[in-house]
């Protein structure tokens, strides 16, 4: 049976939580344009899905603007460095440890996402921070009903922070987040007076009230209580980027991905070596090749990709012809390659994407990285504080040693691709490592199989796990495709079918008619559209 994604005529939104995509949709209707809507979609899901991102988190984003002939991809940056006394020493002296924590204190960097979604509006925007996020407000301060789903995650989440909050270094750590989320359990009306007193305040007093301001003051307070070496001026000094997408052809497609510290250079990579392939349509030999591009992109990430100032070299070297030739040359068709890599954790995002009338057309990433993020809640201002900086080494020789005003590796990828130069496609998913696997073959199903967005994302999919060198694969796979995959040496893992580990993608496609839109049954997401 065809599974065919959903057609608008004047604009989308998609985003992983229904309510979230409502308000996104509201904005369109009104009159607002893609990056109105993606802003009071971000700013609402970061209330409803505190779990994937939120008012501590990170943003990243690639926005082409349709009403002008000449524009090209413009990519954003609005992420946070280490605070200014953090250095491999100072880190490991203060939380007693050889190797950098998952969560806590020290693994806070600077939050980007508020100064993003400010800076996002004042380039591109139509309408008021005060404007978009009132849904956000109301949600925060009356609440909203928590489905089955949402409160199991929020109980996962609890457990994880419970198990962690277990050890000596963590003691109390975890005692803000766990009362906040006490109450959230299935058919509850969930509020979060915090999150809305952080919510009116930016709408009142803008950014500064967040940098430079009393909430910032607060997130440095309670920072310092566990621990931590975040300074309000830390804070205060953040500023996002305008950056230059990396971007490569592809089967007729011109895709790009955001540059370093993020590993869009990953996604291109691989994409790449596939091209110099006569790429079957389909089964075992198709995979094979794809998980083996993967591993290589991968192995590259881990020993070049960190913040672009502290680059060893220029992250277009790993796209140039002589690099990928000789990396596709390292592929055995036969025979699955080992894989080694520094450990770092992986870590929990939302994928957002938006285009409206004009071809206006938003790729947006935002993240607190694991779960609800360090576990450090401040509690006042209902804001979970993000762990970005458990992608940091305190190994002097690693790629990403922590150093200060250092920004650490990032999985977040939004992507954008064109067609005869002209915007064609906005996708992306969450899913840390998964994320450019997830970029490989989605893409390669829509651009090689002729898939539209909404059955390539509905397709099953594989992730390779650079932890524990698994192959997770669902179970729509052919078992004659695993049993020949397994012959050759991956190591495979079974998962069940619309498994989260696979990520939650979205997809928006711009064709002759309109919009052609598509939303992840893994998550509790919509794509909505007028």
């Amino acid at each position: 049976m065809r599974i065919e994604g959903k057609r608008f005529a004047r604009g989308a939104v998609a985003t992983p939580h229904y309510l979230a995509s409502a308000v996104g949709l509201g904005v369109l209707a009104d009159g607002g344009n893609a990056v109105d809507a993606i802003v009071a979609a971000n700013l609402a899901l970061g209330v409803v899905a505190p779990y994937f991102c939120g008012y501590g988190g990170d943003l990243f984003a690639i926005v082409h603007d349709g009403r002008s002939t000449d524009a090209v991809p413009v990519g954003f940056r609005s992420a946070g460095r280490a605070p200014a006394g953090a250095s491999a020493d100072a880190v490991r002296a203060a939380c007693g440890s050889e190797t950098m924590p998952v969560v806590g204190a020290h693994t806070v960097t600077v939050p980007g996402a508020v100064r993003g979604w400010f800076d996002l509006l004042e380039r591109f925007g139509t309408r008021t921070f005060a404007q978009l996020c009132a849904p956000a407000l109301r949600y925060a301060f009356e609440g909203f009903p928590l489905t089955r789903r949402g409160a199991g995650t929020f109980a996962a989440c609890r457990v994880m922070y419970d198990y962690y909050g277990r050890e000596p270094r963590f003691s109390g750590t975890f005692d803000a987040l766990q009362t906040a989320y006490r109450g959230a359990v299935e058919g509850a009306r969930f509020c979060q007076p915090g999150l809305a007193r952080t919510i009116a305040a930016l709408r009142d007093d803008g950014p500064g009230a967040y940098y430079g301001g009393p909430i910032g003051a607060a997130i440095a307070e309670t920072l310092q209580r566990h621990g931590g070496l975040m300074t309000a001026g830390d804070i205060a000094a953040h500023e996002s980027a305008w950056v230059d997408p990396l971007h490569v052809g592809f089967r007729g497609a011109e895709v790009y991905e955001l540059p370093p510290p993020t590993q869009g250079v990953t996604a291109l990579e691989a994409l790449r070596i596939l091209d110099g392939y006569d790429l079957p349509n389909d089964g075992a030999d198709l995979q094979h090749v794809m998980i083996e591009a993967v591993k290589l992109a991968l192995a590259d990430r881990d020993a070049y990709v960190t913040d672009p100032a502290a680059m060893a070299i220029d992250a277009s070297a790993l796209l140039t012809d002589d690099w990928v030739a000789g990396r596709r040359a390292a592929i055995d068709p036969n025979r699955a390659a080992t894989f080694a890599r520094r450990p770092g954790p992986d870590g929990g995002t939302a994928y957002l994407c938006a285009s409206d009338s004009d071809g206006l057309l938003v790729s947006l990433i935002q993240s607190n990285f694991t779960a609800i993020g360090s576990g450090v809640h401040v509690a006042d201002w209902g804001i979970n504080l993000q762990n970005r900086g458990a992608s940091f080494s305190l190994d002097a020789a690693h790629v990403n040693v922590v150093a200060p005003g250092k920004l650490p590796m990032h999985t977040l990828v939004p992507t954008l691709s064109l067609r005869d130069g002209k915007p064609w496609l906005v996708f992306g998913s969450m899913g840390g490592h998964g994320q450019t696997q997830t970029h490989v073959q989605v893409l390669t199903r829509i651009v090689v199989d002729g898939a539209d967005p909404q059955a390539a994302i509905s397709a099953p999919r594989w992730q390779f796990d650079p932890d524990t060198r698994r192959v997770a694969i669902e179970p729509r796979f052919p078992s004659a495709w695993l049993d020949d995959l397994a012959r050759r040496g991956h190591d495979i893992l079974p998962v069940r079918d619309y498994d989260d580990t696979m990520g939650h993608a979205h997809a928006i496609q711009l064709t002759p008619s309109g919009y052609l839109a598509a939303t992840d049954p893994r998550a509790e997401g919509a794509v909505l559209g007028i």
